[in-house]
């Protein structure tokens, strides 16, 4: 079988064997990756036309437990310097957004426990009651149960927790003691059960990735059904244990994106910041790849440069929420229109083309 075949087979069928994945992995010609984009790119035109929806992200703390090996804000980098939004704060950022046109709000940060379920609640709750029509995404690492249902009450509707590897020792590797993919697997299929749309994800060319690592990340998606999906090159921090470490390939996470919008048509797909740092034109060339988000700047202009996951992160500009013109500008140039809706995700439409067509 040709990747031109394998690459209508997964059109047609939204899977391929695991052998099938890995031959068109390792072998694809620009040529191939030009039809899969574009065939993606059609799977994507036909479930969401050619909108593009914004979501105003508020980084609202880099305080982490955690010490994750890939990450700048990891607890034990002392080089930091933290920061923590107040609620009034964070609501400041969110009536901006909202005049700005934004009708989704993603609330991220690092596992930060001062927030606790009560104090989460209560930031939810006055977004809420103060914007009904607006949709509230959260990314705050893994919780348990009760919080995750605290907040879906509150009225939390998204939530954001990439897995980044769905193989345990690969998993081991990349994170401390204490750490493990089958809890974090297990909040995954909880923020399911409470009702939020749910998002998973992973990295591209995490230290000691294989291909077989990559197909068991596609594996677990499948199983697991997210209405988001979020993936980016790794980018290594300098004053994290993988400072040497090779960033992730640019156009293997272009290709996964169209894989993925193959694989489930009716996902919401960002052109991730990660993409805009490694590539000037990035996130574009990630739409034209099949991504349909972007999550603009929101968090106050102060401590955007403190929210640092790895080197060079864009932290002003286009991004921004406040650079809206300059961002529509480059969404039309490669033929898409922002939309600021709620843009909800389209994955639980019945199965089948028809359940797809606008």
């Amino acid at each position: 079988m040709t990747n031109r075949e394998r690459i209508g087979k997964l059109e047609a069928e939204r899977d391929l064997t695991d052998s099938g994945f890995l031959q068109l992995l390792q072998n694809l010609t620009p040529e191939d990756r030009e039809l899969l984009a574009a065939r993606a790119g059609a799977v994507r035109e036909r479930v969401y036309g050619n909108a593009v929806y914004v979501r105003g992200l508020i980084e609202f703390s880099n305080i982490c437990r955690n010490d994750c090996y890939y990450c700048g804000i990891r607890k034990s980098n002392a080089k930091v310097d933290r920061y923590r939004l107040t609620g009034q704060e964070i609501m400041d950022c969110v009536r901006e957004g909202y005049g700005l046109g934004f009708r989704t709000f993603v609330l991220q940060g690092g596992e930060d426990v001062w927030f606790t379920k009560e104090r989460m609640a209560s930031v939810i709750r006055r977004i809420k009651e103060e914007f009904p029509d607006c949709a509230v995404t959260l990314s705050l690492g893994e919780r348990t149960r009760e919080e995750y249902e605290c907040w879906r009450r509150a009225g939390a509707d998204r939530y954001l927790l990439r897995h980044e590897t769905a193989d345990e020792e690969h998993y081991r590797s990349l994170h401390p003691p204490g750490m493990n993919l089958p809890r974090r697997r297990e909040c995954l299929y909880v923020l399911r059960e409470t009702g939020y749309q749910t998002g998973a994800g992973f990295m591209v060319g995490s230290p000691g990735q294989t291909w077989d690592n990559l197909i068991s990340d596609l594996r677990f998606l499948q199983q697991l059904r997210p209405h988001m999906i979020g993936i980016g090159p790794f980018l290594a921090h300098r004053d994290t244990p993988f400072a040497g470490e090779p960033d992730g390939s640019y156009e293997l996470t272009l290709t996964l994106l169209s894989i993925l919008r193959l694989m489930f048509p009716g996902v919401l797909l960002p052109a991730t910041t990660a993409l805009g740092t490694i590539a000037p034109d990035g996130r574009e060339r990630g739409l034209l790849a099949g991504a349909n988000v972007l999550m603009p700047n929101l968090s106050p202009v102060r401590v955007r440069d403190k929210y640092e996951l790895y080197d060079n992160k864009l932290s002003t500009g286009a991004e921004s929420a406040q650079c809206m013109e300059e961002l529509r500008r480059r969404v039309e140039a490669v033929g898409f229109r922002i939309v600021t809706d709620r843009g909800d995700s389209r994955t639980d439409l019945p199965e089948g083309p028809k359940a797809y067509k606008t």
